[in-house]
């Protein structure tokens, strides 16, 4: 797809922020917790299919193919820019994948006309003309039933790391609160997925990580750098970082259907030029709005030294196009 710091790109299309260190518990790879809905409209082998048919469509150079894939609003967050379907399409003509090797495909229904698919991707290829590393990418994709159609939504990658993120780095594990007498029901009052959001870093700055856990859905999938966990990791480790200090911004919101939501965002830490992108999909169980998918990605040094608009995207330079260095889809 496009470019972006160290990855290679992928396409398009998701909670605890600051990604967590390595220790955490592994997400089970097809768990089918008590929330999840039981009436799929598309199988976990056909959505793999049509996500491997988007890397066949850039690797054969057919772009019209490949963005008749996308969803008109679709979203896809690499490291140096949150980008829309003309930025994506844009950005993989200059891509040019010529080994690619999936693995750890692990499929989440939200909802039933949205799932999401997480794999490992090891790709080799040409950037701009020119010989890049090869990449290797946790990459995350929603694909949302639209009219009949399955359409590719959202698109996450972030580079793979077996080091602490440095938001965790030398920072001390932070004393949680008193379990809180709120019931999770009254904890989870956001009028819209947005202000859920924001209302669920609320428990994280203030260390009340019983609230945190509510907000979170029985079978939520989160993709960092250095793996991909279930709820319980999630839990356990953002109980290591202090998230006081954090700032969020650059808020976007792209709704898949009435019961499930991506929320984009753009995360600050204490420390030069530290920044994240963060991506949260919410569905909607039994009247409450609970997250059910998470990944971050962390900003390249030099994107988050300016802090970049989303949009618009294509605006917005690969800090590694100097290097030929691409993203993974």
């Amino acid at each position: 797809m496009k470019k972006s710091h160290a990855l290679v790109l992928l396409l398009v299309l998701a909670a605890a922020c600051a990604a967590p260190p390595t220790n955490r518990e592994a997400a089970p790879t097809n768990s089918a917790a008590t929330a999840t809905p039981t009436s799929m409209v598309i199988s976990e082998a056909d959505v793999i299919a049509k996500e491997k048919a988007i890397w066949d469509a850039i690797k054969n150079k057919d772009y019209e193919a490949f963005g008749n894939m996308l969803a008109e609003d679709q979203v896809e967050i690499l490291p140096d820019a949150v980008r829309d379907k003309a930025a994506s399409i844009a950005g993989v003509k200059e891509f040019e994948p010529t080994e690619v090797t999936f693995s750890d495909w692990k499929y989440l229904p939200i909802d039933k006309d949205a799932v999401v698919l997480v794999y490992h991707v090891d790709v080799k290829g040409k950037f701009k003309g020119k010989e890049f590393s090869p990449q290797s990418v946790r990459a995350s994709s929603a694909w949302v039933n639209r009219n009949g159609k399955w359409l590719a939504a959202y698109h996450q990658e972030c580079e793979v790391s077996t080091a602490p993120p440095a938001s965790a780095t030398g920072s001390s594990p932070a004393k949680a609160t008193a379990t809180p007498t709120s019931t999770p029901t009254s904890v989870t009052t956001g009028a819209n997925p947005v202000a859920t959001e924001k209302a669920l870093w609320e428990t994280l700055k203030s260390k009340n990580y019983d609230g945190f856990a509510a907000f979170l859905a029985a079978d939520a999938v989160e993709v960092e750098p250095n793996g991909v966990y279930d709820k319980a990791g999630t839990v356990t480790q953002v109980r290591k970082i202090d998230f006081s200090k954090a700032q969020q911004s650059e808020f976007k919101s792209v709704p898949f259907d009435t019961d499930a939501e991506l929320v984009t965002y753009l995360v600050k830490m204490p420390g030069p030029g530290h920044a994240e992108r963060h991506s949260t999909i919410w569905a909607k169980r039994d009247g409450r709005w609970l997250a059910v998918f998470h990944h971050g990605t962390p900003v390249s040094r030099e994107t988050a030294a300016a802090t970049p608009s989303p949009k618009p995207a294509a605006a917005i330079p690969s800090p590694k196009a100097a290097t030929a260095t691409p993203s993974p889809r």
